[in-house]
């Protein structure tokens, strides 16, 4: 495999989420309240929201691996959450899109919560609507309502432009202007995918001794979706 060819595999790659490399934005507090989730070994429940590709994914597997360490933790898959899911005391359990639980699993999910406290066990839970406007039974809507809410906001264009062009500046990257701009209407719309793609597309530029430009970056993304169709 020639350098460019590993280069162009590593362009279609992701970054593994952290708390580090997820932009907050307007997500402040929410970033810091995961932290202490990934610290404390009581009891806690936070529920994140938002529509697809605002990031929660990203967090929730963000903070199950920066809490993965420090405490025992389980991320389950929403079709998994069943009768025979066991949880350790003081552990973090993490399901996402909980709004797709089925009638087994929304039942298992209210037992754990009639026990998370005297566990000591942290929920961490997403969905796509607010507690209130999930299609699940109403005991467990209403527990879900009594946990830490936060609906994720996401970031504007130009605070990801603002983003992308603070990161190549710290990385010394000589680019063009619009190489920023052209990523946001082309590329990948999560902020970790974007600066990875950046990062990638910097040093294939150094690799062929070509000035990181528009016109590269669209000869490069192309030649990547013609390989992935290939």
């Amino acid at each position: 495999m020639t350098l460019q060819q590993q280069l162009l595999l590593d362009l279609q790659l992701d970054q593994p989420p952290t708390l580090e490399n997820f932009v907050a934005g307007a997500n402040a507090e929410l970033i810091a309240r995961l932290r202490i989730l990934t610290d404390h070994h009581h009891f806690d429940a936070v529920y994140l929201w938002g529509p697809a590709g605002c990031g929660k994914s990203h967090l929730l597997a963000a903070t199950a691996n920066a809490a993965d360490a420090k405490r025992p933790v389980i991320f389950l898959p929403v079709e998994k959450v069943g009768a025979d899911v066991t949880v350790a005391s003081g552990g973090l359990l993490v399901i996402d899109e909980i709004q797709k639980l089925d009638e087994e699993g929304q039942r298992a999910l209210f037992r754990l919560f009639n026990t998370a406290r005297f566990l000591g066990l942290a929920l961490l839970l997403s969905g796509t609507e607010p507690p209130m406007q999930l299609a699940l039974r109403e005991d467990l809507r209403t527990r879900i309502g009594q946990m830490l809410i936060y609906e994720i906001h996401r970031l504007s264009d130009e605070e990801k432009a603002a983003a992308l062009a603070h990161h190549a500046q710290l990385r010394g990257m000589l680019m063009d202007p619009g190489v920023v701009q052209y990523l946001l209407r082309h590329g990948r719309r999560d902020l970790p995918s974007l600066m990875h793609m950046l990062e990638s597309l910097d040093r294939i530029s150094l690799a062929q001794h070509r000035p990181l430009t528009v016109p590269l970056v669209r000869e490069l993304m192309q030649t990547t979706l013609d390989t992935d169709l290939s």
